[in-house]
């Protein structure tokens, strides 16, 4: 089935591959399945759960189970019919999320090196390494955008709660400490275009760093003082070593592999996006279905965030990125390219299960996927998430900020590095 998307260029008709990626939309005979499983809060797609696209899956018990009363409730707002990739809001066009963030993250880094103070000089600069300025600081950027828009949202003042700006800084913490222990699980010699911390310091010392600094947002994150909150945000600690043990293995099935891919690009990207908006919003709303909100675009724009990350790493040279091209691939891993390449030259399963480890085998694999259409279906499905990131911000009150997280859908989908 092909399916039709105005305004989109390439995107006017599917990619012809479609059987693969209409079972993760839910788009083929079995959507119908999906959208009753979805609204009783189920949280399956195709027949089989999983946290992608447009999963409905409750973390509030007191939500019920039936999620219709969520578009009759008088605080939230219908979104409008948006496309995810030309026609956002005429307001949202013209904000730059970076910039509406900024005075709130001004001391991001100072702020982080002042909870990682030890008397320790080699400790502390192995920790203040990565918290150089340097960073996007994306995630930090999209809790102070959520927390005003659910500020304005609870009319209140949208500067941000102390509790808020202190979960913005543990986010940017959690995911500097595991950008430092990846890099020992995968010897990484490069990080954000700098020599990473493991071949500066060694392993040992690279591990320890990356535990001081866990240890230290935990701390931080004791002292706002709420415990649902402290749950919630540990939660991301248990999907980031969950997820980190999933890339360790893979599926025989395809449809089971896709499902692995998608669960694991949860746990290690997404989660922590999804459950700091949630963090945030707890602190100024006890309404659940306004958690959700938050949590349901966090956990969009993190998978579409990830899967353009994948797409990069076939189509960025390695100064645009900061880390060598085709790591992936050198890494055993098997993203999204390769599995929706899998359909067109089945050779590649047998690479897949091997982890890409015989001679010969990155090249070959790294030209089958560019003779096929992997990077368009993936970029398809990173839109398919992006418009439903759109839809479940556009359930909360009108603001700047909320047109700005609007706006961060388009910029994850056409970022190149």
């Amino acid at each position: 089935m092909a399916v039709q998307w105005s305004h989109c260029g390439r995107w006017i008709t599917a990619a012809k591959s479609s059987t693969l990626l209409e079972t993760i939309c839910g788009l083929n005979r079995r959507s119908n399945t999906f959208a009753v499983n979805s609204l009783l809060g189920t949280g399956t797609v195709a027949g089989w759960g999983n946290p992608g696209l447009f999963s409905r899956h409750v973390h509030t018990t007191s939500l019920g189970s039936s999620l219709f009363t969520r578009y009759r409730t008088k605080l939230l707002y219908q979104t409008p019919k948006l496309c995810s990739c030309k026609r956002t809001h005429s307001d949202a066009k013209l904000i730059d999320p970076f910039s509406m963030a900024q005075n709130d993250l001004n001391h991001l880094y100072d702020d982080i090196k002042k909870e990682l103070f030890v008397s320790k000089s080699e400790l502390k600069s192995l920790c203040d390494y990565y918290f150089d300025g340097q960073g996007k600081a994306f995630r930090p950027m999209i809790v102070v955008l959520m927390a005003r828009a659910c500020n304005i949202h609870s009319n209140r003042d949208r500067d941000l709660l102390p509790g808020q700006r202190a979960i913005a800084m543990i986010s940017e913490m959690i995911h500097t400490a595991s950008l430092v222990h990846d890099d020992v699980i995968d010897g990484s010699d490069k990080r954000r275009g700098k020599t990473t911390i493991n071949e500066v310091w060694g392993e040992r010392k690279a591990i320890l760093a990356g535990d001081f600094i866990l240890s230290a947002a935990s701390m931080a994150l004791a002292r706002i003082g709420n415990n649902t909150v402290v749950s919630v945000l540990s939660q991301v600690i248990e999907d980031l070593v969950r997820g980190e043990f999933m890339q360790l293995g893979s599926k025989e099935n395809e449809n089971e592999r896709f499902k692995h891919y998608l669960e694991k690009t949860f746990k290690k990207t997404a989660s922590l996006i999804a459950n700091s908006c949630k963090a945030v919003s707890i602190l100024v709303n006890s309404d659940p279905e306004v958690h959700e909100i938050a949590y349901q675009y966090g956990r969009n724009v993190g998978i579409a965030f990830q899967l353009v990350d994948d797409v990069l790493d076939f189509t960025a040279c390695a100064n645009q990125l900061g880390k060598p091209s085709a790591t992936d691939l050198k890494l055993g891993l098997a993203t999204g390219p390769v599995l929706f390449a899998c359909q067109q030259f089945p050779e590649l399963h047998a690479m897949i299960m091997r982890r890409f480890s015989s001679s010969g085998d990155v090249d070959r694999a790294w030209q089958y996927v560019l003779e096929s259409d992997g990077v368009d279906q993936t970029n398809y499905l990173a839109r398919r998430y992006c418009q439903e990131a759109i839809r479940q911000i556009g359930l909360l009150r009108p603001s700047p900020e909320r047109d700005a997280l609007v706006r961060l859908t388009e910029m994850v989908l056409t970022r190149n590095k």
